[in-house]
C-alpha cells in the first residue's frame, strides 16, 4: 500500500527567490535575476517517485489573488496534484476587522489547517520562513534560503532525505 504524503508549498523563496512585487495594475514581477517560478521543475522531479503526494498551498499567493488564479501560476504536473490552500475567503476575522491568518506564523496557518480537515497523513512544508515553528516540528520543515530557494543543492538533498523518511516512517 503507498503512502499518502501531504506537502504544503509556499512560493515566494522556494520556487523563485523571495524578490516578487505586485504592481498597481496587478502584473507580478520578478526584481531578481530569472524567472518567476524557474524552480518549479526541481520540485516536479523531487517529486516524481511519491505519486500519492498531494499539495497544499501555503502562500500568500492565494489571499492576494485567489486560489484559482494563484494555482494558475503552477506548472501543469504540480497544480494537478494541489487539493486546496491554507487560506480560504471564509477565515475567521477579529471583532475589529483583522483577518486571523494573516496574524499567524506559517506553522500555525498549517496547523489549523490540519485540524479543520482532520489530516492525519505524513506532511511536510517547502518555506523560506521559520518563524514560529516549535522545535518539535521541525522535522515537518525544509527550509530554503529566500533568494536560493530550490535551486540549491543542498535544499534539493534535505528534501529528499525528508520525503523518503516520511515514507518509510509511514508505509
Amino acid at each position: 500500500m503507498k503512502t499518502e504524503i501531504l506537502i504544503f508549498l509556499d512560493y515566494d523563496g522556494v520556487l523563485h527567490p523571495d524578490a516578487v512585487y505586485r504592481r498597481l495594475n496587478g502584473h507580478i514581477e520578478l526584481r531578481a535575476p530569472g524567472e518567476l517560478f524557474m524552480w518549479a521543475p526541481v520540485l516536479i522531479e523531487a517529486l516524481a517517485p511519491y505519486p500519492d503526494l498531494s499539495i497544499v498551498l501555503s502562500t500568500s499567493w492565494v489571499r492576494e489573488l485567489g486560489f484559482r488564479r494563484a494555482l494558475a501560476f503552477l506548472p501543469a504536473h504540480l497544480a494537478e496534484r494541489v487539493i486546496g490552500a491554507t487560506w480560504h475567503s471564509a477565515m475567521s476575522t477579529t471583532p475589529d476587522g483583522i483577518i486571523e491568518w494573516d496574524q499567524q506564523s506559517r506553522y500555525d496557518q498549517i496547523s489549523a489547517h490540519l485540524s479543520r480537515r482532520a489530516i492525519a497523513m505524513p506532511w511536510l512544508a517547502i518555506d523560506d520562513d521559520a518563524a514560529g515553528w516549535p522545535s518539535g516540528q521541525h522535522q515537518n520543515l525544509v527550509q530554503t534560503d529566500p533568494m536560493l530557494g530550490l535551486s540549491s543543492i543542498e535544499t534539493q538533498l534535505r528534501l529528499q532525505e525528508q520525503l523518503k523518511a516520511l515514507n518509510v516512517r509511514n508505509p
